[in-house]
């Protein structure tokens, strides 16, 4: 119970200290809360330029992502030329991050999280390509469906402007694939959480990481029971939204 409850303390300390650096990234500055305690070691709190990440030393990726989409921010990505260069994230300890051996060769795409075509300067773009952003995902999944709902996401940014997004992996299963010399862990689900403030709107989109057409919306409330994150930035009240779907999906 003491070495649980000093893990917990060491995660909260880390949150606590790290958060006021990029706040801006969720509502309220309120940041997505692990509520599986057996992913709580190992977590650090990595901030970018338009983006923060909770990295996990023990999945070797991020567990979640957030973002603040605005229409001016959408409307500079249209002009932002992907870099292509992904590397190894440098301020995590040894053997925490994922490294590019353990994509080679893996099958797998390294599929970003919080979206490369979100990013609005120079910069984001070439940060968005650190491995800490990246899980692996199915080749298929991540050109195809993925990469519509990324794009429907954007387009809901453009209507309403002012648009909080958490996009992470989610691992179900005892016996979990991983890949690389790192045992890079591999998401059997990826969800993203969708919230517009002025509409008072919050769902969540949840997607098998496998080759396939369909996607799932979920409520918020749904999506924290079955992921064991809890997003503290939304309000209660809108948690059990469940739109019919994704435009253009």
């Amino acid at each position: 119970m003491k070495k649980w409850l000093l893990c917990l303390l060491t995660v909260v300390a880390v949150h606590a200290s790290a958060a006021p650096s990029c706040p801006e990234f969720t509502p309220g500055g309120q940041w997505p809360v692990l509520t599986n305690t057996k992913m709580a070691p190992k977590t650090r709190l990595l901030c970018y330029a338009d983006f923060a990440l909770l990295h996990s030393g023990i999945t070797h990726g991020p567990l979640w992502s957030a973002e603040h989409l605005t229409r001016d921010h959408i409307e500079a990505a249209k002009d932002m030329t992907r870099t292509n260069r992904f590397f190894e994230e440098s301020r995590l300890p040894g053997g925490e991050g994922a490294t590019l051996a353990d994509y080679k060769r893996s099958g797998f795409d390294r599929g970003h999280m919080s979206a490369a075509g979100n990013r609005w300067n120079k910069e984001a773009m070439a940060e968005s390509f650190s491995l800490a952003n990246v899980i692996p995902q199915n080749r298929e999944n991540n050109e195809r469906l993925w990469a519509r709902i990324e794009s429907a996401v954007r387009k809901l940014a453009m209507k309403y402007d002012d648009t909080y997004v958490v996009t992470g992996p989610m691992f179900v299963g005892q016996q979990l694939q991983t890949i690389g010399p790192n045992h890079v862990f591999v998401p059997t689900r990826l969800f993203k959480v969708v919230y517009v403030p002025s509409k008072r709107l919050a769902f969540a989109v949840v997607v098998d990481n496998v080759a396939t057409s369909r996607y799932n919306i979920e409520t918020v409330h749904e999506l924290e029971a079955a992921s064991g994150i809890r997003f503290p930035g939304i309000p209660e009240n809108v948690k059990d939204q469940r739109p019919g779907g994704l435009k253009g999906v």
